[in-house]
């Protein structure tokens, strides 16, 4: 069976997709809350296991948001009986990709990006102004980097069931 990477900027949607996805019983991982990511110094390639909020200046230059390799595979292995959904966006996701079936990339425009970021309440990531700015730069790109990559994208903006069909509905 296949395993999809559901994917996109902060504030897309990619964890309530998750949700929906569970509660309808399917086998869905959150990337960011379920140990799968993990902060990381850059230049000492060592895990940060406390990182500062808000981020100091400068601080999302040093420091990336990563994944891991060994807990994707075992995730792949596991969906060889069902299909599987991991959800989330990293910097070395092209270190797992092989591990994947499908690639869906969830968009919304940087006026929704905005509004969701500084209002949502489960998760901080987006509301300090370094972070707002690398989430709106990195939605400047997103979407045209994941069409040439062959990725199903999807307009997060619509009603979440919607957007969770789609996800669905794309393998």
């Amino acid at each position: 069976m296949p395993l999809v990477w559901v994917t996109g900027t902060a504030g897309a949607g990619k964890s309530a997709v998750c949700e929906v996805l569970r509660s309808r019983g399917q086998l869905a991982v959150d990337a960011d809350w379920e140990g799968y990511n993990h902060w990381v110094d850059r230049e000492s390639g060592q895990v940060v296991a406390d990182p500062p909020y808000p981020a100091p200046a400068g601080w999302l230059d040093r420091f990336g948001w990563r994944i891991s390799r060994a807990k994707v595979e075992a995730l792949a292995a596991r969906a060889r009986e069902r299909t599987a959904f991991l959800c989330g966006h990293v910097e070395n996701e092209e270190e797992v990709w092989d591990l994947f079936d499908r690639v869906v990339c969830v968009v919304i425009g940087d006026e929704t990006l905005r509004e969701r970021l500084l209002t949502r309440t489960t998760n901080a990531f987006g509301k300090h102004p370094e972070e707002l700015a690398a989430a709106l730069e990195h939605n400047a790109r997103v979407e045209s980097a994941y069409r040439r990559l062959g990725a199903t994208i999807i307009d997060g903006s619509r009603p979440l069931e919607e957007v969770a069909d789609a996800v669905l509905g794309s393998f």
